[in-house]
């Protein structure tokens, strides 16, 4: 029997409207409607996307990871996603500790490249070797995580009798982050999961079917398959859209080099926006839901960056008037290709 999907909130820990309470209460009482996860962002320089306003605020995501891990008993917490200025060891720990604390199960180490030259820079890390680090990264926290001793000699990283204790408590499945086609690669070569954030849906869809494809040429199962779509819920589509810098988002949109172009050829319009964006009442936002749902999405983080203003609001919102009609949908079983 097909597994419900799950939901989860991208968390106010960055931008003008941070807020470490938000987070910690937002999580408790996203874990009492219902919700499956809460996830955040990793910055060390923080550099902001134009729509999103230029406040470079952020808290540190291990840091407010430990302090929703002590006041919650069930909800998943995940990085989306940590990026390479960690050592890999050192992210390792970071990641096995909190599963530790948590009991097990309760962790999903999400992991992308960045794409902001200075903050690794200012680690002295090579910008133009992040896929290397980051698979090699994935490599060494597996078997930080599953071996008491052990060596490790890539091209980025080499060492001898390292071990981590506590070990984790269960596993910890590693999502890759990211909407390109290499994303889809890496995560079929060296991960659990697939999750990218801003996406629309004909760019999901072309996705999938390519991880479907490489899922069965290299005999592996297909990885979890999730998604980020900013969000924004209100009474009706008109003050929903109201409250985000769509003309942002459209500028955005436009600078996708891998995005499915809309049959005009740019991006001018909300509906352009579709799985990038989902707008409106909450029974509006069901219909996205729905449409995710179909394209074989298992797991949908809300993303309420444009209303962290409006936090306590929206997050009531979905709680009572939008999980209710979604907790209960079933994961679309997708056909294997021959």
């Amino acid at each position: 029997m097909p597994e419900n999907m799950k939901f989860g909130l991208l968390l106010p820990h960055f931008g003008e409207h941070a807020s470490w309470r938000n987070c910690l209460e937002g999580s408790r009482k996203a874990e009492d409607y219902g919700f499956d996860s809460v996830w955040v962002r990793d910055h060390l320089i923080f550099h902001p996307h134009g729509m999103e306003g230029t406040d470079k605020t952020i808290y540190e995501p291990f840091v407010l990871m430990s302090g929703i891990a002590t006041i919650t008993k069930r909800i998943v917490i995940g990085t989306a996603v940590v990026i390479p200025h960690r050592h890999p060891l050192y992210l390792g720990q970071l990641f096995s500790s909190l599963d530790a604390m948590t009991g097990g199960g309760r962790i999903v180490a999400g992991i992308g490249l960045g794409n902001f030259q200075q903050e690794l820079e200012a680690v002295k890390l090579p910008f133009d070797k992040r896929p290397e680090m980051v698979k090699e990264t994935v490599q060494i926290m597996r078997k930080a995580w599953t071996e008491p001793e052990f060596s490790f000699h890539g091209e980025m990283y080499s060492f001898d009798h390292a071990y981590i204790v506590p070990l984790p408590a269960g596993d910890i499945p590693v999502w890759y982050g990211g909407g390109t086609p290499a994303s889809t690669r890496r995560a079929v070569d060296y991960c659990d999961g697939w999750f990218p954030g801003r996406i629309t849906f004909k760019t999901f869809e072309k996705r999938v079917a390519k991880i479907k494809q490489m899922c069965v040429e290299k005999g592996r199962s297909i990885p979890t398959l999730a998604a980020i779509p900013i969000t924004s819920v209100d009474r009706d589509k008109q003050t929903a859209s109201d409250k985000v810098n769509v003309k942002g988002l459209l500028n955005n949109a436009n600078k996708q080099k891998f995005w499915v172009k809309p049959e005009s050829g740019s991006f001018q319009t909300v509906e352009d926006l579709a799985g990038s964006f989902i707008v409106g009442s909450p029974s509006e936002i069901v219909e996205g839901v729905e449409k995710y749902r179909e394209l074989g999405a298992e797991h949908l983080v809300f993303d309420l960056r444009f209303r962290y203003d409006e936090w306590d609001y929206s997050l009531d919102l979905l709680g009572r008037q939008v999980l209710p009609r979604i907790k209960d949908l079933k994961v679309k079983a997708l056909p294997r290709t021959s």
